[in-house]
């Protein structure tokens, strides 16, 4: 059963609606972010304090909207943490290869995940389909409606920068060489992160009765934000180690690269959930003009997508790091006894059996 949402503001009497220009709108007055020679987004005010970019109002519009979901009576949906499978090499690993100078898996490491926060841009080019056509109840004042209002758009250029301000790629990519004092970076790096995804195969749907257009954003949606959530893990590896004056050159400044990273990140993550916990309290019209609970949508796409991020993707990641590793110890001549204490000193990881999300039974999760 979806619940009642009103159209108006009365749930809240914070503001709801913004213009595109609004939500893009970064705090004036900043002095400008410089990592290792590149100018990123986001500033420090006066106190020194880092602001991310593109909140001034992007905030402010996420708490009215988490707060009219909440005063609705609807659920501010939430993955647990429980899920997240853990780095892999930890830091205690990362930090045994960096101390015995097997620097490349580690390089590589960051490297990678440098490129996959630039592959992050393409969620502007997801279509928005007509959503006052294909949910029964208003979106009026809601993250929802605000999609190709610049809720897509500045995701985007949080991830990959924007004309000449650099994003997380080169925030990334600045932490890498303050701590690790520039390295070379592996020539085949790319074409690892390219070719990780195995062959492209035909998007299978789970509710052909929906809309294409809208069972393909809300799919994105769902994969999306488990990353996002699932990324703490790598902002609090990436922080640690290269924090860690042990083992980084530029400890201060390159493990505070990180932190301003994972605070940009923050409104991606809540967004997310805002906007499909919207749509879980609401109902979906089928293509025949029958209707078909949010609810069940949004969990099916969630169990699913947490299904295979905390159980095959990472063997399959380790399993290829691993290979890495051992290949990279071989070439630098470490003896096998490096080996044997870096897998002793693996965190272990046994995916929970429930996800939260598991589908709906009886005819609650059926469309009408």
């Amino acid at each position: 059963m979806t619940l009642p949402l009103p159209s108006s503001q009365a749930l809240t009497d914070e503001r709801v609606a913004y213009s595109a220009d609004e939500i893009l709108a970064t705090d004036p007055g900043l002095e400008p972010l410089i990592a290792n020679g590149v100018r990123c987004h986001g500033g420090l005010d006066s106190a020194g304090a880092y602001h991310s970019p593109r909140t001034l109002h992007r905030a402010p519009a996420i708490r009215a909207w988490q707060g009219r979901l909440a005063a609705s009576g609807a659920d501010l949906l939430t993955i647990s943490r429980d899920l997240l499978p853990p780095q892999y090499p930890n830091v205690a690993q990362a930090k045994l290869l960096l101390r015995a100078g097997v620097r490349e898996p580690i390089v590589r490491a960051l490297t990678m995940i440098a490129i996959v926060e630039g592959f992050g841009a393409v969620i502007r080019d997801v279509r928005v389909p007509d959503l006052r056509a294909l949910v029964r109840e208003p979106i009026d004042g809601t993250a929802l409606a605000h999609l190709e209002r610049g809720l897509f758009e500045a995701h985007a250029r949080d991830e990959a920068g924007h004309r000449n301000e650099g994003g997380h790629k080169q925030m990334w990519e600045a932490a890498r060489d303050l701590a690790l004092d520039n390295p070379r970076i592996p020539p085949d790096v790319l074409m690892r992160v390219m070719g990780s995804g195995g062959r492209p195969s035909e998007r299978r749907r789970s509710f052909p009765q929906l809309d294409e257009a809208l069972e393909a954003m809300l799919a994105i949606m769902a994969n999306v934000l488990v990353i996002e959530v699932f990324a703490a893990g790598t902002f609090d590896w990436g922080d640690r180690l290269l924090s860690d004056p042990e083992v980084s050159a530029e400890p201060e400044r390159a493990g505070g690269m990180v932190r301003c990273i994972r605070s940009d990140e923050t409104p991606h993550v809540e967004y997310l959930r805002t906007a499909l916990s919207e749509i879980r309290a609401r109902t979906l019209i089928t293509a025949n003009g029958g209707t078909i609970p949010g609810r069940s949508v949004i969990d099916a796409l969630l169990h699913r997508t947490l299904g295979v991020l905390t159980t095959s993707r990472p063997k399959e990641q380790r399993a290829d790091t691993r290979a890495s590793v051992a290949e990279a110890m071989r070439r630098a001549g470490s003896p096998q006894r490096l080996l044997e204490e870096f897998d002793a000193l693996e965190t272990p990881f046994v995916a929970p059996r429930r996800t939260g999300f598991e589908p709906l039974s009886g005819a609650e999760g059926h469309a009408a």
